[in-house]
């Protein structure tokens, strides 16, 4: 990888798209939000926007496997929104994201535990479950 690379990493949900931002050169993620998911499909001017803002070399989906590592429906739906994505001419990566999402909602306790946080709501659980599937893919990247 280069030395300093930005990615997206996007947590793919039926509603919502959990989106954050990572650079290798700390290995570290920033939440950037969500992005919605609805009958239509995903908000693609917000997504484009966002690649427009941070200008990406890589884009990275997290897969929702099973607990068997088989494919799930979210994961089937998730890897069209990977093909989907390729409309942007960036590389599209998966990434397991299997209890990303538990590990996520126990950080941010742990922030309101120490008062560093306000209430939770799902938009900030899916934004910070983005954070750790960038964080995951940076450090396997390296």
């Amino acid at each position: 990888m280069r030395p300093s690379t930005t990615i997206l990493a996007f947590d793919y949900g039926g509603r919502r798209i959990g989106v954050a931002v990572g650079q290798s050169v700390t290995g570290s993620a920033s939440a950037l939000g969500t992005v919605a998911n609805r009958d239509h499909g995903p908000d693609w001017p917000a997504i484009e926007r966002l690649i427009t803002e941070w200008r990406p070399a890589q884009l990275v989906v997290g897969l929702p496997l099973m607990e068997d590592g088989s494919d799930s429906d979210m994961g089937k739906a998730a890897r069209r929104f990977c093909a989907a994505l390729a409309r942007f001419g960036l590389p599209v990566e998966v990434m397991d994201e299997r209890y990303s999402s538990l590990e996520a909602r126990e950080r941010l306790v742990d922030e309101r535990r120490q008062g560093l946080r306000g209430r939770l709501s799902k938009e900030t659980i899916d934004a910070a479950a983005a954070v750790v599937i960038a964080e995951r893919w940076l450090a396997q990247s390296h």
